[in-house]
């Protein structure tokens, strides 16, 4: 069985809504970060760089949450060609490289809150999902930033209307309601 490591209040919780809209059964070991235990061999063995989340899966170690969504979309999601995981892997990329430091950066979300939240306003004025009419793992992981805003930086989105819709939707899956929405 895959097993999800986490710690409280860490990016696994994203890792588990994908699990769980996927159906797949996993393991949830949680690490008391506090008491340090992702800093033990044990845990560095399967990420030596003592962050979490990360996963093992048979064989595979794999850590940092945009790479193991991406994986999981490959090995247990609809998995359809090579453009559509290109797009996956676009959008996870932007969530964790871009939209994350972009808004809970304070120091960058000045310039950076109208540059990202524009094109994502257009882009949910236009379809329900990041890729069209369907839910993918992009939507996990854009998503799952995007419903922190408001549970974190309570953040004025209210010229965002179109993103405020689209992270109602994500909030109001049944998915995100048993993982990231049961610690809220």
């Amino acid at each position: 069985m895959l097993k999800l490591y986490g710690g409280a209040r860490s990016r696994a919780s994203i890792i588990q809504w994908y699990l769980e809209e996927l159906g797949v059964p996993y393991e949830y070991i949680q690490l008391d970060m506090q008491a340090g235990e992702h800093r033990q061999q044990g845990f560095l063995a399967i990420n030596p760089m003592g962050k979490v989340p990360a996963i093992i899966d048979g064989e595979l170690k794999l850590w940092e949450s945009g790479a193991i969504l991406l994986y999981l979309a490959d090995k247990y999601g609809d998995t359809s060609s090579p453009e559509e995981r290109a797009l996956w892997a676009q959008w996870s990329l932007f969530a964790n490289a871009t939209l994350g430091p972009g808004v809970f950066v304070e120091a960058n979300r000045e310039q950076e809150m109208s540059r990202l939240m524009t094109p994502l306003e257009e882009i949910f004025g236009k379809q329900p999902f990041l890729l069209g009419d369907s839910f993918t793992v992009a939507d996990v992981a854009v998503g799952s930033y995007l419903s922190y805003i408001p549970i974190m930086l309570q953040l004025d989105l209210s010229d965002y209307p179109n993103v405020l819709k689209y992270i109602q939707k994500m909030t109001e899956r049944p998915a995100f309601q048993k993982t990231i929405g049961a610690r809220t």
